[in-house]
């Protein structure tokens, strides 16, 4: 991932210093259990442990002759341990020391994430409790439907994310699994108790069954975690779009002094945050078809996978974790116009109140058919006319028939939508 959108966290677990640190501490691990075994001699360990070293430059170079990544790392050490180097990576294949190096960094990105995902909560809950029963329209295929409040739409995304925590919880311990167990996952040349040792000491668990690899579903099911998580964050993005365009004006983004919005029109202020983080959900959605078709590999291992995740693991995890700091910045300093918000629920003469008047004529005995006539007959002249909503009902025969101008303006009371605000407020936070 590009510098731009990349926080230095997440990034340093994609380094090569990261990278090679592990598999240090794999192929060290794994001496120790081959000692108390007795396959290997006593000491290998701790020389290891004192000498071993590793020069990124210098596993590059050696690399350029092997085309071997994990060969040129252990020669490298090899020139730091000494003659018990000889006794490194007993029995091991490079996919022992390459999945559960990428098991561990998966694990490092999963509570970054997780972390992430928890200070946006953060920010959702407050700013939801502070609108709580700030009032707005409601909107249904981008058309005006019932009021509800600012609060309530907020606390709906603070339940999603509530939901991909959980998920994410779910995908670290998922693909929390080490693989030491030799070319084909027969442990021939490897005791199990050398892999049961390398995932205690790297807090991950032994895969049950692997062949060369871990098998990689686990990582798809990894992938499509980010991706559900990248989506919610669209959809939130996408609502503060909306709700920033010129003709709603509800909510925007903070406009800092000094920030320009345009090249060319100095009257600009875009929803330049959201509009990034849309972009970056795409990013990491598309990790998503690569890490399905990754787990159809041939017989015991192919090397296709490998390329794949080289480059998808990095930046899904960089990206989604600066869309999750971004989208809770932005959340943090959103804009808010109650004002504004009221105007809009306004604007088309009280016509959000339809269904309260239906259901009050059919409470009157109408039938539910009739009901819906006589009602959608006056909106639609409302819609055309511009004549609030009531006036045209209270003029209505057919309608004041059966209901009392009073009972008409009482079904207007916008204080009948807010009254189970506190209970749905009550589910999502408890």
């Amino acid at each position: 991932m590009i510098p731009r959108y990349s926080r230095p966290e997440m990034a340093a677990i994609w380094e090569p210093e990261n990278r090679f640190r592990i598999w240090l501490e794999i192929e060290t691990s794994a001496a120790e259990a081959m000692e108390r075994l007795g396959t290997i001699p006593p000491g290998v360990a701790a020389a290891v442990r004192a000498r071993g070293r590793f020069e990124i430059d210098r596993i590059d170079e050696i690399e350029r002759e092997t085309r071997h990544d994990v060969i040129a790392f252990l020669t490298n050490l090899a020139e730091h341990v000494g003659p018990e180097a000889r006794f490194v990576h007993q029995g091991l294949t490079s996919s022992d020391v390459l999945d559960t190096c990428l098991a561990v960094q998966l694990t490092q990105a999963s509570d970054i994430l997780l972390a992430d995902i928890e200070a946006l909560l953060a920010v959702l809950k407050r700013r939801a409790i502070e609108h709580r029963d700030t009032l707005c329209i409601g909107r249904s295929h981008g058309i005006h439907a019932e009021p509800t409040t600012f609060g309530l739409k907020l606390a709906g995304f603070h339940a999603e994310f509530a939901r991909a925590h959980e998920r994410m919880k779910q995908a670290r311990t998922e693909i929390a699994t080490a693989k030491i167990s030799g070319a084909v996952g027969t442990f021939a040349n490897v005791d199990p108790a050398v892999e049961a040792h390398v995932a205690q000491q790297l807090g991950l668990a032994p895969e049950p069954i692997s062949t060369q690899i871990i098998p990689r579903d686990r990582h798809a099911a990894y992938f499509a975690t980010l991706a559900v998580i990248a989506s919610s964050i669209e959809r939130l993005a996408t609502e503060i779009r909306h709700l920033q365009r010129t003709e709603l004006r509800e909510a925007e983004e903070y406009f800092a002094p000094g920030q320009k919005g345009s090249s060319a029109m100095p009257h600009k202020r875009n929803p330049v945050l959201a509009e990034n983080l849309t972009g970056l959900a795409r990013l990491v959605r598309a990790s998503v078809v690569p890490a399905l078709e990754n787990v159809a590999l041939w017989h015991e291992r192919d090397i296709s996978h490998s390329s794949v995740e080289r480059v998808i693991a990095p930046d899904a995890t960089i990206a989604l974790d600066f869309a999750l700091a971004r989208l809770g910045g932005m959340m943090s300093r959103l804009v808010v116009y109650p004002d504004a918000m009221r105007a809009n629920l306004d604007r088309l003469g009280g016509l959000h109140n339809s269904q309260r008047v239906l259901l009050a004529l059919t409470q009157a005995g109408v039938s539910r058919e009739d009901a819906y006539r006589l009602v959608q007959k006056n909106a639609m002249a409302a819609w055309e006319s511009g004549t609030p909503f009531l006036d045209l009902l209270k003029a209505d025969p057919a309608v004041t028939r059966h209901l009392s101008r009073e009972t008409l303006a009482a079904q207007f009371d916008d204080a009948y939508h807010l009254k189970h605000v506190g209970t749905i407020f009550d589910r999502v936070f408890g």
